[in-house]
Parts: structure tokens; C-alpha cells; sequence
């Protein structure tokens, strides 16, 4: 699967109430209405700037840290952020991103600037950076987890196979 992108980029430890704050958690089940605020905590525009053409979220270290809600990767991923790019990923956030259709890819994005155009090639594991003619290669997920990311996610995938099937 290759996606292509602007990159969209932050600093590290980004944790989920930076991504939906916790005053949106509570008030609605509606992703498409919570999504507008996205990233707002950090960037007012976010999802101004991400939702017309899609964009890549690009980031330092622990990204996703806090809560264990899928809300924070919902949300981004009805604000058409198409990928996340980190250095690195609390856990927790990484696997909810899977499960939710959600790709992450943990590569070095010091190479990477705001508003760079990229090409993230994820069973190639290679980020290729459009605007500076480079490329970071990463590590390609285990086979599992491109399943679940090809299908949607885990509940798409449970749909579309009748169980966990792989």
C-alpha cells in the first residue's frame, strides 16, 4: 500500500489529549464532529489544513502517550490523516491505531520537514521524501498487522472474514 501525503509536523511526546482533548471525550460518540478538533491542543488549524487533500502526521518521540481510548485515532483518522511518522509510539497508541485502520510507521523523521511531500510505501518500508529527494526506510509491519491495516482495521477485518482469520 503507498500513500502519499504533505507532511504535517510536531514534536515529541504528543499525548492523546493533545490529539482530542478530554473535553470532547465525553460529549459525543460523533468522530466526524470531534475530528474538527483535532490536534487543537497544539495546532488550531490542523484540520483545516489536513481535511481538503489529506496529510501525514509526522512527529518525534512517545507518540500517543496517555490515554487507552480509541478515540485519538479515530479522530485523526476522520480528519484524513492518512498515516502517522514517529520516531517512536506508546504501545497502547500503536496497536489502536492498527485496530482502527490507522497506519504508523516508526521511522526517523529528523529528515522531515513541514509541508514536505512524501510517499510512504508501507510493504516496501521505505518513506520517500518527495520535496528533498530522499528516502527513510523503515521497518514494514509484521504480516498481521498489514492484514488488519489492508482491511480497515480489526472490526472491518472481522466483517469481512467472518472471525480472525489471516
Amino acid at each position: 500500500m503507498k500513500l502519499s501525503a504533505r507532511a504535517f509536523k510536531y514534536g515529541d511526546d504528543i499525548n492523546t489529549d493533545y490529539i482530542i482533548s478530554g473535553k470532547y471525550k465525553f460529549k459525543s460518540t460523533d468522530m466526524e464532529a470531534m475530528a474538527v478538533h483535532a490536534m487543537e491542543e497544539l495546532d488550531a488549524d490542523y484540520y483545516a489544513k489536513v481535511k481538503p487533500e489529506g496529510g501525514f502526521l509526522v512527529a518525534g518521540t512517545n507518540f500517543g502517550m496517555g490515554s487507552s481510548r480509541e478515540q485519538a485515532p479515530l479522530v485523526l483518522i476522520h480528519s484524513n490523516t492518512k498515516a502517522i511518522l514517529a520516531k517512536s509510539f506508546a504501545r497502547i497508541f500503536f496497536r489502536n491505531a492498527i485496530n482502527t485502520g490507522l497506519p504508523v510507521v516508526e521511522c526517523d523523521t529528523d529528515l522531515i520537514d513541514d509541508g514536505d511531500a512524501l510517499e510512504v510505501d508501507l510493504e516496501a518500508g521505505v518513506v520517500r521524501n518527495l520535496t528533498k529527494g530522499t528516502e527513510i526506510p523503515f521497518p514494514p509491519l509484521p504480516p498481521v498487522m498489514a492484514t488488519l491495516l489492508a482491511d480497515g482495521g480489526l472490526v472491518e477485518h472481522f466483517k469481512k472474514h467472518g472471525g480472525f482469520a489471516l
